[in-house]
């Protein structure tokens, strides 16, 4: 049973989350693919994170796809105008690929190249708008395809936004152009995504909360302070400046929401974000008892 079908059968899914290197060794994801086959339902692959130069998405999926897990290819508008768009689409089906995570993209500013220039011809509801045209036979502009795609697209949500409203009304543009699951912003306060499943439950979506385990309370605070739609309690922060171990402190306050999610059943699952620290993801799902 893939993602798809368990996330529609109303299991508790997990996904991870893996950058592609900068450069072309894949040995280490390689090996964290292999630590998560058959405990993971499905992992991302990032699309030039942050705005920085590494080995794309599609080759990423491809190689996670070789290693026996079901990759979830992020796409961005930043960096391709919806000629390339398109044609990496169809790439990824060609190659097996469905699950499809559409975004609009940071800006090139904050990345490593600050002096490129954003494309932004689409942005995330126009991809999943394009991609759903594609999975009809056509292209964007009505040409018939020579066989088309078969997606499972999803699209990102940030449950801490004010006015919460107009994420809604995007999250319903979202829906409307083909999106079927949502993964969201990282969640440190488990009031915050009751509250958001709340206000979302007449709309019938599936919902992965974010998950990031903390290395430091230094990470902690810059997040809060950086990252927009994220907040981390003081209390989270005081907890990873008394610990010893950061890293061990860090899983087990990841582990204590991951259960709490799940015993509660507050949303369909969790999607876990090592940010460079993919090796951990397997000692996280020992902790959580997966």
């Amino acid at each position: 049973m893939n993602f798809k079908e368990k996330l529609e059968r109303g299991d508790f899914v997990i996904t991870a989350e893996m950058a592609p290197p900068k450069g072309i060794d894949f040995n280490h994801i390689k090996e964290c693919a292999r630590a998560l086959k058959g405990r993971v339902d499905a992992v991302n692959v990032t699309d030039f994170q942050s705005a920085v130069v590494r080995a794309s998405s599609l080759g990423g999926a491809k190689i996670l796809l070789d290693e026996g897990l079901e990759p979830i290819m992020q796409i961005t508008g930043r960096d391709r105008n919806r000629i390339a768009i398109q044609g990496e689409l169809l790439s990824a089906a060609a190659l097996g690929i469905q699950n499809v995570l559409a975004l609009t993209g940071d800006h090139p500013s904050i990345g490593d190249h600050p002096e490129a220039r954003g494309v932004f011809d689409m942005d995330s509801v126009n991809i999943l708008q394009a991609a759903t045209k594609l999975m009809n036979g056509y292209d964007m502009n009505g040409h018939e395809l020579s066989g088309a795609p078969q997606f499972f697209l999803g699209a990102s949500v940030t449950p801490l936004y004010d006015p919460l409203e107009l994420q809604i009304i995007k999250i319903k543009k979202k829906i409307q152009a083909g999106a079927k699951f949502f993964q969201t912003q990282a969640v440190f306060d488990i009031k915050i995504i009751k509250d958001f499943m709340k206000r979302v439950e007449n709309l019938n979506i599936k919902v992965l909360v974010g998950v990031i385990p903390l290395k430091s309370a230094g990470m902690a605070k810059y997040m809060n302070n950086n990252v927009p739609g994220i907040c981390v309690p003081d209390e989270i922060i005081d907890r990873m400046q008394k610990a010893q171990d950061k890293t061990k402190e860090g899983l087990t306050i990841a582990a204590e929401f991951i259960q709490q999610i799940r015993e509660e059943k507050i949303c369909d699952g969790v999607h876990v974000m090592a940010i460079g620290a993919e090796e951990n993801v397997a000692t996280l799902l020992d902790m959580c008892g997966f």
